[in-house]
């Protein structure tokens, strides 16, 4: 689950926050994460550190350590403006405090390649440094004042946040409470999809309900619906237990891993939620994953992520607002939503195909500069020819990001590949080349 800002539509089928950072969230501020041991003024000491260096910190929040039962993560932000001072109160955090600092917002060297995980295993190196945690909850949710909610959305975040690569995603008994909570949002969408949804949305869902327990009345578990999208496209879910940076979660989808939450919405208010749930997350996303074209399209958006400048992954973060969020595509004479944000949402899925958005043809180029609110319906929406054809449009924008090398992605060492060297060229030559062989032996066999 990406970074998110707070998209609410109201209550009328409106679908809480997505998945990208919020522009001002973005720039202007730098983030770190740092440990302290469970003793009296541990804190104290480490804010005037602070003090002193004159920093004003924009935001704060702990937890106990699950790494270290004697030690506490303090997660913080400052003003970029502070970035020559943090680099030495950072210092002084490992020095004087011995603090584990761990940066999570910014390239101290301007052309150092940004880190990217090569290996699939690499993604359990990013997926616990979570932004905000799944089970701290801001004033305004539905289920702040619920302490029986509260609860059980730790118990998922702690389910996520022990999970690592190989492991089988643990299954969740899901309550009658929840469980109706589903069914109010199955059904009411369920209306919709013959005549609001893609083709290819509209083909998957009934696999969906045989082969993966969608139905009314039973919550779909993570690890059976991974186990079949492997099946489809090699695509995979991961269950995560807060809110990702825009960087890693894209970094995900370069392996085909969607990171997923495992909780669900507060049952006060069924057709609203102000951050990704499972809801969004199997009745929106997971369809569309089962289809090839629509995978091969959301993985190249993770590949272009790799290694890419922060103003990029900017752009990427909407472009994939644009698109894998809030994607329009033509089919026939007619337009249908794809985006998760439009097909997790019963009010905004109606809206999208009447005359009041404005529609623009997807284009990477135009699209990653558009604006867009976050407490409304979309104004306005992109229009993808095919998926085919908004693939195509990402990779040629991908070879304008200014990073050294181009990347692949090989799925038998289920690794990247970067491709800056004649040895790595030479071993793609080949690939291509046997590929080529095969397409042109069953052309002649069709003949």
């Amino acid at each position: 689950m990406d970074a998110a800002y707070r998209k609410v539509n109201g209550e009328h089928g409106a679908q809480g926050s997505m998945y990208l950072e919020e522009k001002t969230n973005k720039t202007g501020v730098l983030s770190c994460i740092f440990s302290l041991k469970e003793e009296v003024g541990a804190l104290a000491k480490a804010l005037r550190l602070f003090e002193e260096k004159g920093i004003n910190l924009t935001h704060i929040e702990s937890r106990p350590s699950r790494s270290n039962s004697q030690e506490y993560e303090i997660f913080i932000n400052v003003d970029t403006a502070c970035s020559q001072a943090l680099d030495e109160v950072i210092d002084g955090l490992r020095t004087q405090i011995s603090g584990h600092v761990h940066e999570l917002s910014r390239n101290k060297q301007k052309d150092t390649v940004p880190w990217f995980p090569h290996e699939i295993h690499d993604l359990d190196r990013f997926a616990n440094q979570i932004l905000s945690y799944g089970s701290e909850l801001d004033a305004d949710h539905p289920g702040f004042t619920d302490p029986v909610y509260r609860a059980r959305r730790k118990e998922f975040a702690d389910i996520a946040y022990n999970y690592r690569h190989g492991q089988a995603i643990p299954m969740v008994e899901y309550t009658k409470e929840e469980k109706d909570t589903w069914g109010v949002v199955f059904r009411e969408l369920k209306t919709l999809y013959p005549t609001h949804a893609c083709r290819e949305h509209n083909r998957v869902f009934p696999l969906l309900e045989k082969y993966c327990g969608y139905r009314e009345d039973n919550i779909p578990q993570l690890e059976d619906i991974s186990k079949f999208l492997q099946s489809c496209t090699g695509f995979r879910l991961r269950p995560v237990a807060g809110l990702l940076s825009s960087r890693d979660f894209l970094a995900g989808l370069a392996f085909r891993v969607f990171h997923s939450t495992q909780y669900i919405r507060h049952s006060s208010k069924p057709m609203y939620t102000p951050e990704p749930d499972i809801c969004h997350e199997l009745l929106g996303h997971v369809p569309l994953f089962a289809d090839p074209s629509f995978a091969r399209f959301s993985q190249e958006i993770g590949l272009a992520s790799l290694g890419a400048p922060d103003e990029f992954i900017e752009k990427l973060a909407t472009v994939y607002w644009f698109t894998v969020e809030f994607g329009l595509c033509k089919q026939g004479s007619e337009i249908k939503a794809y985006g998760a944000g439009l097909l997790s949402s019963f009010g905004e899925l109606q809206y999208c195909l009447t005359e009041k958005p404005g529609l623009h043809t997807f284009d990477p180029e135009k699209t990653c500069i558009q604006k867009y609110p976050i407490t409304e319906f979309q104004p306005v929406y992109f229009v993808a020819e095919s998926f085919e054809d908004a693939k195509e449009k990402v990779r040629k924008f991908a070879g304008t990001i200014p990073r050294p090398f181009s990347v692949r992605y090989n799925p038998y060492t289920q690794s990247i590949e970067v491709l800056d060297n004649t040895q790595q060229l030479r071993n793609l030559a080949d690939a291509i080349s046997g590929d080529m062989g095969i397409l042109c032996n069953a052309l002649r066999k069709l003949e």
